[in-house]
């Protein structure tokens, strides 16, 4: 192992650390809108990890683009899912035809 390569492992290690503190502070209250509010984040690390693999030299490198592609648009579509979800609760109700009015 060469010294670029320790070094970017122990800043892997100490994103991984901070990202999860991070986020296990963040109430539950504020945690839908901020993920919603991400998107635009991860769009962009999908753009990242696309150009990786596309200039990507050997197996090892695809393979690990192609698991960011992957992971990338999970994080993307979940996102989306969950802010459509979201929005949808601040949608009136339509009447339903079957009941009576009241």
């Amino acid at each position: 192992m060469n010294a670029q390569l320790v070094a970017e492992l122990t800043v892997f290690a100490l994103a991984i650390f901070i990202g999860f503190e991070l986020i296990s502070k963040v109430p539950t209250m504020l945690h839908t809108p901020l993920m919603s509010g991400t998107n635009a984040i991860h769009g962009i690390v999908l753009i990242g990890a696309m150009l990786i693999v596309g200039t990507a030299d050997s197996n090892i490198e695809k393979a690990l683009g192609f698991v960011a592609v992957v992971f990338g648009t999970i994080n993307i579509v979940g996102g989306f899912l969950v802010t459509d979800r979201m929005l949808e609760m601040f949608k009136q109700r339509q009447p339903d035809e079957h009941e009576p009015d009241r």
